[in-house]
């Protein structure tokens, strides 16, 4: 009997992994490969452009870069543009994964010249990866322990210069020697509608699916100003209206999937909506801290902080201050919920 079952989780194990080469796949599918095709942030193209021309007519590594912003803004998507202009290797990886100096070493060691090097999360860096980054990205070289104790010495091997391309999103969390190190650090902004709109129609395009513009500008009202978003949101679209046997992804094809998937008019989703509703019910409408609120939703604070909060906030609906978050009068008047104005006056600090 045990054999079964070790044999089912083997089998689930694969077909989780074949799920996310799937999903990944399909997400590479959408993804721009020229900064010509990369919709949106548009000073931040204007400028990476010029910087990209610059270092190649020189034949010299672009300057490092630092990209801030919430996740699913197109910064992994704009680090691959970049070394796909630059006709140069790219090579990927996240702050989590190097957890000791030889990952580092062994990432550098195999670059080529003027290779690009993305590092995801790169605040979550450990501080004796960080410290062997700056002497990297400053001298191109590796600073390597030979031996122990006594005899133990400090050896400089050079490697190829190369561009980092980190990403992050918490720039307060990045150590004030790192971030100096880098010479351009764009900040990446919610989309507006006009562009997810564009976005999801050149996405429906790759798939294969007709879209009408005012389903288009509809769906690209409810995706958080995120294309990350927008593209899986898209994806449900096509499956609805594939079952409805449509060509074409209609208007009422997108309120009928929007509502089935419980998305708001305000691209609010079910978690969203219960984040609100927890401060307005457990906390009298605020303050109350992060901390205490993650557990009272039963969800991890950073993905609180990075994922939920940034679009609440953004749409006016949630206010952090030093005592803690509070909800505001239009977060009532969205549930339809009519606000206790003493209540939230008469928050603790959790």
């Amino acid at each position: 009997m045990s054999d079964i079952f070790d044999d089912m989780d083997d089998d689930s194990s694969i077909v989780r992994s074949d799920r996310k080469k799937y999903s990944d796949e399909q997400d590479n599918k959408l993804r721009p490969q020229m900064l010509c095709d990369f919709l949106g942030q548009e000073s931040v193209k204007k400028n990476l452009f010029t910087f990209i021309q610059a270092a190649k007519q020189r034949e010299e590594p672009l300057d490092h870069l630092l990209l801030i912003g919430p996740p699913g803004l197109g910064k992994t998507t704009l680090a691959q543009i970049t070394a796909h202009e630059l006709g140069v290797d790219f090579k990927v990886t996240s702050a989590p994964a190097l957890e000791k100096p030889k990952d580092l070493a062994g990432i550098l060691s195999t670059i080529t010249p003027r290779t690009v090097f993305f590092i995801d999360e790169i605040h979550r860096l450990k501080p004796a990866i960080e410290e062997m980054l700056y002497i990297a990205m400053e001298d191109f070289e590796l600073d390597w322990i030979i031996g122990q104790g006594a005899a133990a010495r400090t050896v400089r091997i050079p490697i190829p210069p190369f561009t980092l391309v980190g990403a992050t999103t918490k720039a307060g969390s990045v150590s004030s020697p790192l971030r100096s190190r880098f010479g351009f650090i764009p900040r990446f902004e919610f989309y507006t509608q006009k562009e997810l709109s564009l976005i999801i129609k050149r996405s429906a395009g790759i798939l294969d699916i007709g879209i009408y513009e005012d389903a288009a500008l509809l769906l690209a009202k409810c995706c958080r100003g995120t294309p990350r978003v927008a593209n899986r949101v898209l994806r449900r679209m096509r499956d609805f209206a594939q079952v409805a046997k449509s060509p074409v992804i209609t208007r009422e094809i997108v309120e009928e999937g929007l509502e089935r998937l419980e998305i708001d008019s305000m691209g609010l989703e079910k978690y969203d909506r219960e984040i609100l509703l927890s401060i307005i019910r457990k906390f009298g409408g605020g303050p109350v801290g992060a901390e205490t609120l993650a557990i009272s939703i039963g969800e991890a604070q950073d993905t609180l902080e990075d994922y939920y909060e940034p679009y609440l906030i953004q749409c006016g609906l949630l206010q952090r201050t030093a005592r803690g978050r509070i909800v505001t009068e239009m977060a009532y008047e969205h549930l339809g919920i009519e606000a206790e104005k003493t209540s939230q006056n008469q928050g603790m600090l959790f």
